[in-house]
């Protein structure tokens, strides 16, 4: 193998990084690319340094079409990739250059075409209706004819390790037909997902070394092994890679480009995106999630919001002393960060760490953080949750140094002090349905009420509130109430079950949570809205100096 360089120089041609999102990862459920998404997707990928990005399959889907043809047109500019169309061999009993599948794949103007090729008998025989002999002709002709068109041409072996098993020579005539006809890697495909790593990787070790010959690995995740599977094919000798954003594809998926990258990266010490670009693993990933719309993983290695996230005691006491203790690289290497989970299993080094992401600082403090210790379990024992709410835990830990004397601390109570309140809900005689709140507070030493409808009773008092708050403090209206969830946590029935209310805000800067909880659901809601502007005023007092 020839991977071995200088450490920080990028692998070039030595080692490909071969993404297949855009047909691949667009197999998945739920995930339909437009030809602006695909363009969106592939200038990120490019943006990352990837070698190769599957564009798709021209010829075969309308979308896929235009999308090369657009690329070709000049909206797709590539600095680091280069582009590639995929498609299947020529027909059985065709000519190459007659088969109208293989005349797009040059008229998509890609300058490299991955062909897909059957290389186990039992699917050339039952699935192609042909001969093994006739599909390496097959193979063979199609390379050799796209070769001419001066295209680069890898070949992907289908079902490759199932039919290495059933017949390995059947499946290495394919290779054969492929690699004499002049493509340049042959690429062997997990396609079921079923293989596991040390029989992978000797399998692809044994075709190494009985061919010579350049291979590649495509692996699917049916049995969770394939960023594993990945690896152990590299360390085999593979020195092509495909993947997917974020494990995009169908069924369980495929191998995470972004797990194979940093396993890559910061395990085998292998440079294959170019300088700085591995800083970059974490926003790309969840940028992709967006243009997919799908929630990011939370729990994704490398690059999910929890991978270098620490709920226990034991390990913030461990990582208060050292971070590398209980991470296994320095988040910031993919983008990534460090985060401390407040919840009952907090001690001391919890609080203080957690306080020190939040910009206090707790050290000097042992009143402070022992308040809040015992409060933090307190409050967790009734069914709070700190994990997905810094803000209101931000508010908890100034409370105890404002009560433990700390200046730090600063001014953390709602802007207002609440009188009462009442929610009514109003079914009208055309069937629709509207909540009206009325709030009387005390603001600015005046008394104001305020009523206000909603389309539910925690929108009203919402509105409610801004109404009688606005002509005091025209701040308000800059925050905006933009989640909501609720969660019941006992399994009592009706009203006797204890509700669980997060509510997520942002204003023009910055976005916090904060959580209520109480066995009436309004008034749950009402102690996460009087949280959520009791944060925006401390941003602005304490944190902003405004008045």
């Amino acid at each position: 193998m020839t991977r071995t360089t200088p450490a920080g120089t990028p692998l070039g041609d030595d080692f490909h990084v071969y993404d297949t999102t855009l047909r691949d990862g667009a197999q998945r459920e739920g995930i339909s690319y437009s030809v602006p998404d695909k363009i969106a997707v592939a200038k990120l990928l490019d943006s990352l340094g990837v070698g190769f990005i599957e564009g798709g399959w021209p010829g075969a889907l309308p979308k896929d079409t235009e999308f090369f043809a657009r690329a070709a047109a000049g909206e797709l500019r590539l600095d680091h990739a280069a582009l590639v169309a995929f498609g299947s061999t020529r027909r059985a009993g065709a000519q190459a250059h007659e088969d109208p599948q293989v005349r797009a794949l040059v008229d998509s103007q890609a300058p490299v075409v991955t062909l897909v090729a059957k290389s186990d008998r039992r699917h050339v025989e039952r699935a192609l209706r042909t001969t093994v002999e006739e599909n390496c002709a097959m193979v063979a002709d199609t390379v050799r004819y796209l070769v001419g068109e001066g295209r680069r041409v890898f070949v992907d072996a289908e079902h490759f390790f199932d039919g290495y098993a059933h017949d390995p020579d059947a499946s290495l005539r394919v290779l054969e037909a492929a690699m004499t006809a002049g493509a340049d890697v042959s690429v062997l495909c997990d396609t079921n997902g079923g293989q596991l790593p040390m029989q992978l990787a000797s399998t692809v070790e044994e075709i190494v070394a009985r061919t010579g010959f350049r291979v590649g690995i495509h692996c699917q995740d049916d049995t969770s092994c394939a960023v594993a599977n990945s690896i152990a094919a590299v360390q085999a000798g593979a020195t092509h890679v495909q993947c997917t954003a974020n494990g995009y594809g169908e069924r369980a998926g495929n191998a995470d480009l972004f797990a194979v990258l940093g396993n890559l990266a910061t395990k085998l010490d292998m440079p294959v995106l170019p300088e700085g670009k591995l800083t970059e693993l974490t926003t790309v990933s969840h940028a992709l999630s967006e243009i997919a719309n799908l929630a990011p993983d939370t729990h994704q290695p490398y690059v999910g919001s929890s991978a270098f996230a620490h709920k226990a005691g034991l390990h913030a006491s461990a990582i208060k002393v050292d971070p590398e203790l209980y991470n296994h690289l320095d988040p910031d290497v993919v983008g990534n960060r460090m985060r401390v989970l407040v919840t009952e299993m907090a001690g001391r080094a919890s609080l203080e760490l957690k306080g020190a992401e939040l910009g206090l600082d707790l050290s000097d403090s042992p009143e402070a953080v022992s308040g809040a210790v015992r409060k933090v379990k307190e409050l967790e024992a009734r069914g709070w949750s700190f994990e997905g709410s810094d803000a209101s835990l931000e508010l908890l830990l100034r409370r105890e140094m404002d009560a433990a004397g700390e200046a730090e601390a600063g001014a953390v109570d709602a802007p207002f002090e609440l009188e009462s309140y009442r929610v009514l809900l109003d079914h009208r005689p055309d069937g629709t349905v509207v909540s009206e709140a009325t709030v009387k507070i005390h603001v600015d030493g005046e008394r104001v009420i305020a009523t206000a409808e909603g389309n539910g009773p925690v929108n009203a008092l919402d509105a409610a509130l801004r109404k009688a708050l606005v002509p005091h403090l025209p701040w308000v209206d800059s925050v905006e109430l933009v989640d909501y969830k609720v969660r019941i946590l006992t399994d009592a029935a009706g009203t006797d079950a204890v509700t669980r209310v997060l509510v997520e805000s942002r204003d023009d800067q910055d976005e916090w949570t904060t959580v209520g909880v109480h066995g009436n659901i309004v008034e749950a809601s009402w102690l996460a809205l009087c949280d959520a502007l009791a944060y925006k005023a401390l941003r602005r007092t304490v944190l902003s100096g405004a008045d």
